[in-house]
């Protein structure tokens, strides 16, 4: 399986835009080679780089499957993020540069979750469930929230 993001490569600078304190809207993601026993995907958003361990951006369950999730959009069901939200809120760290992780995961069945599922619950109801991964990582630099 392979995901891209449109908006940078692999590694490279995430722009502005999908910043917290910019517009703050999800990059388009594109999903390629999954396997053929899909039947959703989960999104997760992190950034290890947080002073505090991993903080959670973005939680994404039950997405149908697809190619292309696009700018912009909610395209599955959403789980509370460290902010406290039901959404994506983007890169905002408070000083250097954090890497940001974008995973996407193929499941052989929907979880049929509610909306407001943690982290946790999602990573255990997806546990048995996983048929592969993919991920693009976009850096972003507190000097380019100044």
């Amino acid at each position: 399986m392979k995901l891209r993001c449109p908006a940078f490569q692999n590694d490279g600078l995430i722009p502005e835009k999908f910043s917290y304190n910019n517009e703050n809207i999800n990059p388009s993601l594109l999903i390629s080679n999954y396997p053929s026993q899909t039947k959703s995907f989960v999104l997760i958003v992190d950034d290890p780089d947080a002073p505090n361990g991993v903080w959670l951006h973005w939680l994404v369950y039950d997405i149908p499957v697809r190619e292309v999730i696009e700018q912009n959009s909610v395209p599955g069901k959403q789980g509370i993020n460290d902010f406290g939200n039901l959404r994506y809120d983007g890169p905002c760290p408070g000083s250097g540069t954090h890497r940001y992780y974008f995973r996407v995961f193929a499941l052989d069945s929907p979880l049929n979750l509610s909306d407001g599922m943690s982290r946790n619950e999602i990573e255990d109801a997806m546990e048995h469930h996983i048929l592969d991964v993919a991920e693009v990582c976009g850096l972003y630099s507190a000097r380019e929230n100044m």
